[in-house]
């Protein structure tokens, strides 16, 4: 679940407020243990979802950049060159 969660800092184009929610989201979920809560749990769940996500969207305005900005596509690739790195040696066991 934690692999879920994206750097967001320093990134061209800028970190959405959809990007931010979504990572609080997968925070809350791997605190709390629980992909869905309970009903009578729910509200607990919601407001810290958006406490997190408003202090980390808090935080990314405050850091400063020394670096330029990393290119989300690049990123992307690279992030998808690892997981295929990761998945080879599981298909080579269960192709013998």
């Amino acid at each position: 679940m934690c692999r879920s969660i994206q750097p967001l800092h320093n990134y061209d184009p800028p970190t959405t407020s959809a990007e931010v929610r979504a990572a609080a989201l997968q925070y809350v979920r791997k605190v709390s243990g629980t992909n869905r809560p309970s009903q009578i749990n729910q509200a607990a769940f919601d407001r810290a979802v958006e406490a997190v996500a408003a202090t980390t969207a808090e935080m990314l305005e405050a850091l400063v950049a020394t670096t330029p900005p990393h290119d989300r596509t690049l990123e992307r690739q690279r992030a998808r060159a690892r997981w295929e790195r990761r998945q080879a040696p599981a298909q080579d066991l269960a192709a013998g």
